[in-house]
């Protein structure tokens, strides 16, 4: 389809009295000021513009502000003939049907983020888009592996790069806290993925591994949301990442991330939706045939039916997670799963005895949980607070807060707002015992460290 020339933009060119060379000139050292560096318009980008192309975001406004300062009145991007685009309250709440929709859902949803649109930083958690993501996965009929017909050939290295992207900044949130690093993974979505996903040519087989690789370090985009407490934010992206393993047929994946949905659901509070997906993660564990993930999303379940207060029911999901846990084959798994260990595991009893206010057993358990991997800074202070949690229910005040002391030293080095909930819920349950020594001592020596 042919497009209409952009006469708007036309006419103030030569009423600016600029030459194509010196507007995309401009427009890249603005774009470098307000924080978008690497423009790299020329002349030639200026032409297309003229012949009815509409640049991406945030060009338009750049370009408005250009022009506005040239002639001295306000210029908007509708006068530039490129009105802005609609953007829908709800993007990303969607699991789509097709694989060409959610590839449009998803880059948006990277683009308005970037952007830090209003809508996605208040956004709220919608238990209705988490069910029925959850059921489109389960039920939807394989549609074959995505192929794209676009003019970049995207190859093992491309692939290979969002791999090591991915590991990377995983092993920098866990060491440092989400909200250190999640800027640079929603840029690198932005700017390296999302033309590969839109503008890529690729076979059925490349488009399986892009689409899992994808939906890898968009599901870590949301986790780190998630751990940001940003949480209508960390559902979109985490039901998009959901919708990219659908297009590579992930079973694998798919359970991993609707577990994180169901962790992110028992966080919140929202136990009976957590039981929802818990199972869901199950169906897709069994599918993929990963005792592993199938370990997961039964300890997933307990924990749900701890925040409910149903001893029996996280009994017996407890017993079903360890049976699968005792069966599991790690040398047959992804690598990325290496991290629910056995200390993972025991952490998850913890959570769930803590909740269950069974202090001597949260305590057994959250002993174990320290037996970890040291990588893991933010993992260390979740474990240390449930420690120290168990403790106070076990009356140990002592022992509660020698072990806060380091819970709260490790949380002071973290950008994590989960850190600082976690930090919040120690100096509650300590707040009855605040006239005793131990108590008092801990203060003393954690007060530089109140904003955590």
């Amino acid at each position: 389809m042919e497009r209409e020339p952009n006469r708007l933009l036309q006419q103030l060119i030569a009423e600016a009295d600029f030459s194509h060379k010196g507007l995309a000139r401009r427009l890249n050292d603005l774009g470098a000021a307000r924080g978008t560096p690497g423009l790299k318009y020329d002349h030639s980008s200026v032409l297309r513009w003229i012949g009815g192309q509409r640049p991406r975001d945030p060009v338009p406004s750049l370009l408005a502000e250009i022009f506005a300062l040239r002639l001295g009145r306000p210029v908007t991007s509708e006068d530039l003939g490129m009105p802005a685009n609609i953007t829908p309250l709800d993007l990303g709440q969607e699991f789509t049907h097709r694989w060409q929709e959610g590839v449009a859902t998803v880059t948006a949803l990277w683009r308005a983020d970037v952007e830090r649109r209003r809508f996605l930083i208040d956004s709220t958690f919608a238990i209705g888009a988490g069910s029925v993501g959850a059921i489109r996965w389960l039920t939807s009929p394989f549609e074959g592996h995505p192929s794209g017909r676009g003019a970049r050939r995207v190859g093992r290295a491309d692939i290979a790069a969002i791999q090591e992207v991915t590991r990377s900044f995983g092993e920098l949130d866990n060491r440092f806290g989400s909200g250190r690093v999640r800027s640079s993974v929603v840029r690198y979505l932005d700017t390296a993925v999302s033309p590969l996903l839109k503008d890529g040519s690729y076979d059925a087989s490349t488009g399986k591994q892009l689409a899992t690789a994808a939906a890898e370090l968009t599901r870590l985009a949301g986790w780190m949301a998630y751990d940001m407490e940003q949480h209508g934010l960390a559902q979109r992206y985490l039901l998009q990442a959901l919708r990219l393993a659908r297009g590579a047929d992930d079973h694998t994946l798919g359970s991993e991330i609707l577990a994180g949905m169901a962790h992110q659901a028992i966080y919140i509070g929202q136990h009976g939706h957590a039981l929802d997906l818990a199972r869901a993660a199950q169906l897709s564990a069994r599918r993929a045939g990963v005792r592993t993930l199938l370990a997961s999303a039964h300890v997933l379940e307990a924990h749900a039916h701890a925040g409910l207060g149903d001893p029996r029911s996280c009994g017996a999901a407890l017993h079903r997670s360890e049976s699968a846990f005792d069966t599991r084959r790690p040398a047959e798994e992804p690598k990325w799963l290496s991290y629910f260990d056995e200390a993972y595991l025991s952490a998850k009893f913890a959570h769930c005895f803590r909740d269950l206010g069974e202090g001597e057993r949260a305590v057994r358990q959250a002993r174990r949980s320290l037996d970890m991997d040291s990588r893991y800074v933010r993992g260390r202070m979740f474990n240390l607070s449930l420690l120290a949690a168990g403790l106070v229910q076990c009356g140990e005040l002592e022992e509660a807060c020698s072990t806060a002391a380091g819970a709260l030293a490790l949380a002071g080095d973290l950008q994590s707002a989960r850190s600082r909930s976690y930090a919040a819920d120690l100096r509650r349950r300590l707040e009855p015992y605040k006239n005793e020594r131990p108590v008092r001592v801990l203060r003393e020596r954690t007060r530089e460290l109140t904003t955590v």
